[in-house]
């Protein structure tokens, strides 16, 4: 369905006014930035990788010292793509935001409970 002019209007001034108080989060949503989680994590597999190059080498030369180091070069970049692709939720739900997992039906029970919401 298209919108019509006083839609496309009202959303471009929702997006200007979305520009000017948060350009990052503007950015984030567009896909236009990279954020530093991402650039890290991209460095980390770039380590990895060169971890990898260099483990391998150190093979087809037979020198053990090399196939360690190449080993602890592939580990620091393996932590570095752990630690920063994590997927970490936001403090945005409130005190009675929805919960997800195994006991949250029992959770909110015993919520209901001390709170006389029976």
């Amino acid at each position: 369905m298209a919108l019509s002019d006083h839609e496309r209007k009202l959303l471009a001034e929702m997006e200007a006014a979305l520009e000017q108080e948060d350009p990052r989060l503007l950015s984030t949503l567009t896909g236009k930035a990279r954020t530093k989680q991402g650039s890290r994590a991209l460095l980390g597999f770039s380590i990895f990788l060169v971890g990898l190059f260099v483990l391998v080498s150190g093979l087809i030369a037979k020198q053990t010292i090399i196939g360690v180091l190449a080993f602890l070069i592939s580990l620091v970049g393996v932590l570095l793509v752990i630690t920063n692709v994590s997927v970490k939720t936001s403090g945005i739900q409130g005190k009675k935001g929805k919960r997800f997992g195994i006991g949250s039906n029992l959770e909110q029970r015993w919520d209901r409970r001390n709170n006389n919401e029976i």
